[in-house]
């Protein structure tokens, strides 16, 4: 069982929850198909209890800085990469219930009148739930490595104003009409989010997301040469803080009986707006996926980040799990956590 550390997490064992545990001890061995996966972190929660957590020694990078070899362990924190994105938009969902983020379908440029030069008639018509669901229609290319400085998401990072460098962008279809993976997208919404709190990215999430959740140790990662947050990679979190968030997508954002997201939030961000990648429905900065079980299908949300990231939350399971990975390129980064996640816990939950 894991380990109580005051965190707010209720324990118990596999079987208390209808999980044979037999079939999770089996995770070495299907790690160890993949000598380099470079896996750090399993964490699996089931009916809102933490019922597994295993660590791992790895190799590992700090926002693309190299740590060399870190003992993970359930108080070390990992970066979350672009599940950033993800805790993005639930900020922008609670500072929405308060009335301090714009309305989702008013213009973007309506929030930046700073840059209302570099609109045009059809850039106007970006609104922000087109940046939510990566629609904006801005020319954005993340596909080229991100080794290479012609990433758009690396010339987000050395830009001297970063909202100027994603509005300038030319559009490449008209707003709300294709999904292109955007790290200029999730930027728009966190600087349109200090903007109208008056707050930093971190501050406010301490407050009103990181805090009702008992969770205290965190970073946001600065971009170094514009001091503005990482709002799209940034955030660096320990592995069963994560998965917290996936469970207030299972409780209509509840935490230990407290509402941390607005009600409805949660199932707003999570129906499909738009075809993603691949098989992929998206929503709120959110993947949408599906995976057949036993003959069943078994939808799922999950939170998606570079080097093996993973956070999935099935809500007819009551399922949530965390995985960490340092596996940064190649295909690799996704095979491993998916196969953890459909070849053994989902066979390992029982319905």
């Amino acid at each position: 069982m894991p380990a109580d550390i005051g965190d707010g997490w209720s324990l118990a064992t596999p079987a208390d929850v209808g999980i044979d545990a037999d079939r999770l001890c089996d995770l070495d061995k299907l790690i160890a198909q993949w000598p380099d996966a470079n896996i750090h972190a399993v964490v699996v929660v089931r009916h809102g209890k933490l019922v597994m957590e295993r660590y791992y020694t790895g190799t590992d990078q700090r926002w693309g800085m190299p740590l060399g070899k870190v003992d993970y362990a359930a108080d070390v924190k990992h970066d979350l990469r672009s599940i950033s994105k993800s805790v993005t938009s639930l900020l922008v969902g609670i500072a929405l219930a308060e009335g301090k983020f714009p309305a989702l379908d008013s213009s973007v440029f309506e929030a930046f009148p700073e840059f209302a030069h570099l609109g045009t008639p059809e850039k106007m018509k970006i609104t922000f739930r087109h940046l939510l669901t990566m629609a904006s229609g801005l020319k954005w290319d993340e596909t080229t490595p991100y080794s290479n400085p012609a990433n758009s998401e690396r010339k987000l990072i050395a830009s001297a104003d970063p909202v100027r460098y994603v509005l300038e962008q030319p559009l490449a279809a008209p707003p709300g009409t294709v999904y292109n993976y955007s790290g200029g997208d999730t930027m728009l919404l966190a600087m349109a989010l200090e903007k109208t709190t008056g707050r930093r990215l971190d501050d406010y999430a301490r407050e009103k997301l990181f805090g009702p959740l008992g969770i205290v140790d965190f970073e946001w990662v600065e971009m170094p040469l514009n001091r503005k947050l990482a709002a799209a990679s940034g955030l660096r979190l320990r592995a069963r803080d994560s998965a917290k968030l996936g469970q207030l997508l299972l409780t209509d954002g509840q935490w230990n009986g407290k509402q941390v997201l607005p009600k409805g939030w949660a199932a707003e961000s999570l129906k499909p707006s738009i075809n993603g990648d691949g098989l992929y429905f998206y929503g709120y900065q959110w993947w949408l996926g599906r995976t057949l079980l036993r003959g069943r299908d078994l939808k799922w949300s999950a939170g998606f980040g570079y080097g093996g990231q993973r956070l999935y939350a099935q809500p007819d399971l009551g399922l949530v799990v965390m995985i960490n990975g340092g596996h940064y390129g190649g295909p690799l980064q996704g095979i491993i956590p998916f196969a953890i996640f459909t070849r053994l816990v989902l066979p390992a939950t029982k319905d």
